[in-house]
């Protein structure tokens, strides 16, 4: 019996030494980083990024919030020209044009004041006043349409720059070549195109949203011109 247990013994001794002999499993710590780390591996080519980002957010807030005044309500604004006028009240509707400040405000009090000329005369005076007014909306959109197009081709020029300072490392590493060496450079290739990319790609975006809202301005000051024709064909021409 006593055979039996130091065999017993012997053995969880010999188990207890192999498994303090393992070496434990090395740990795995896992790395993250932010938005502002990666950014600043891409060089500073992400700042040329960063300000056409800038550059770009604030010509499409600009000028989204003044298509957005633009369309506001202007089947309102027509009928309180219609009843000024047809009350003969050529300055009040005039002064409504001025408080109203909107592209067709500023089309249809052009109108108002070439009212005692000829219906092609009164009409060619609010076309040129409605493409000003177009125009008005529209600068600013050829920079946007550039930061599109231009943003992406800033990028690859991140990545040709860091592909070529990846190889440098490299070459000057001879047969010591480390992936720490490499590391800086291929950061610097895939963040700048990345970031290139996703300006460009929401420039493109906005400029493409803000054209076709510029165009719906467009058709309402065609509109309004051609309501206030009709206006003019009932309103008493005598100013009070």
């Amino acid at each position: 019996m006593n055979l039996v247990l130091l065999i017993m013994l012997s053995t969880i001794l010999q188990i207890d030494s192999a498994a303090t002999a393992i070496p434990a499993a090395p740990q795995v710590v896992e790395q993250s980083y932010s938005l502002i780390e990666m950014c600043v591996k891409g060089g500073w080519l992400m700042l040329v990024l960063l300000i056409l980002s800038v550059i770009a957010i604030y010509i499409f807030g600009q000028k989204l919030w003044m298509t957005i005044r633009a369309n506001k309500n202007s089947a309102y604004f027509m009928r309180e020209i219609s009843d000024k006028l047809q009350s003969n009240k050529r300055r009040s509707a005039m002064d409504y044009c001025d408080l109203a400040g909107t592209p067709l405000s500023a089309t249809i009090k052009r109108g108002i004041e070439k009212i005692d000329l000829t219906d092609a005369e009164v009409k060619a005076a609010m076309e040129a006043a409605g493409s000003h007014e177009i125009s008005r909306l529209e600068k600013g959109l050829p920079l946007l349409a550039s930061i599109a197009g231009g943003a992406p081709m800033i990028g690859f020029l991140g990545t040709v720059s860091g592909m070529i300072r990846a190889f440098f490392n490299m070459s000057n590493a001879g047969n010591n070549v480390d992936i720490s060496l490499l590391s800086s450079g291929i950061y610097e290739a895939m963040v700048t195109t990345v970031g290139g990319l996703i300006v460009g790609i929401i420039a493109y975006f906005a400029y493409n949203f803000l054209v076709e809202r510029i165009d719906r301005v467009a058709d309402g000051l065609d509109d309004g011109i051609e309501q206030f024709m009709d206006i003019l064909q009932q309103e008493p021409q005598d100013q009070q």
